[in-house]
């Protein structure tokens, strides 16, 4: 889409016409190849693309904590070890991606403009739900590419000023989405990771107790799924761990999560299996 109109300096009127407070829908109007899900690929073909993995989410007293492993695989080899999966969508919410990762950081930029748009437009920012309602669109339009191998499965947590809490919402390939309880995971480890938490979890875990959980949870994913990075003590990767409050989206420095990833795989050393939660 052009801006300069024959060196007038006057935006095209497409910028001046009144309509949607949906980004999205603008440029669906104006320049539909710009979005993602619209660019199909030719008849037949199949491409080899780079895969985030495991994304996991735990509500706690006062907000919520989402965090991703830094594995990328591309079939069985491993492309990127220190991928990031986690992104802010906006103040006090984040996105976790999993699925096909050039599509997956180019929705999340999308998603995070078509935010700022609706409240530079309407004066004001969109509820949670209706967040979680406008990535639900985003990836109903990505269908088309998924079909063809490249699903785009993000989750997303955030701080709801309305309830004064942490809420989860997660997402199926065709745009269904959830909205979990207490904790969840996507991605390939998912399965393990859910395992994992599902013994841990309480309702009364702090921000610390919530970050140490996610990490444990991280940790068990990357035993049994090859697609899955634990921590790498020795190049120093650790896993994307953020948490969202009443005070905004916060990104835990490396030194924190080095220091959550150092004590847990100490204690695995005498505990490979990690902590055991009581039988009753």
């Amino acid at each position: 889409m052009e801006a300069n109109t024959g060196g007038t300096g006057r935006l095209p009127a497409a910028f001046l016409t009144p309509g949607s407070s949906s980004f999205i829908d603008f440029l669906g109007r104006h320049s539909p190849e710009l979005i993602p899900g619209r660019r199909g690929l030719p008849e037949g073909m199949t491409i080899e693309a780079p895969h985030g993995t495991t994304i996991v989410s735990a509500v706690f007293d006062g907000g919520v904590v989402i965090a991703g492993d830094r594995r990328a695989t591309m079939g069985n080899v491993i492309a990127q070890r220190d991928i990031e999966k986690v992104f802010p969508a906006d103040e006090y919410s984040a996105v976790g991606i999993a699925g096909t990762a050039g599509l997956a950081v180019e929705m999340v930029r999308l998603f995070q403009l078509e935010l700022e748009h609706y409240e530079k437009i309407e004066g004001t920012v969109l509820s949670l739900e209706g967040k979680a309602n406008r990535l639900t669109t985003m990836i109903r339009g990505n269908l088309g590419m998924a079909m063809q191998g490249l699903a785009v499965v993000p989750m997303f947590a955030g701080y709801d000023l309305d309830l004064g809490r942490g809420r989860i919402f997660t997402y199926d390939v065709t745009g269904g989405r959830s909205e979990e309880r207490g904790f969840a995971a996507t991605g390939s480890g998912s399965v393990f990771a859910r395992g994992s938490m599902k013994k841990l979890y309480r309702d009364d875990l702090t921000a610390q107790q919530a970050s140490t959980l996610v990490v444990q949870a991280l940790y068990d994913a990357a035993d049994d799924d090859s697609a899955t990075g634990g921590p790498d003590l020795a190049r120093k990767i650790f896993p994307i761990v953020s948490l969202i409050t009443d005070e905004g989206f916060r990104r835990l420095s490396e030194p924190e999560v080095s220091e959550i990833a150092h004590s847990i795989t100490d204690q695995r050393l005498e505990h490979p299996n990690g902590p055991q939660a009581p039988l009753l």
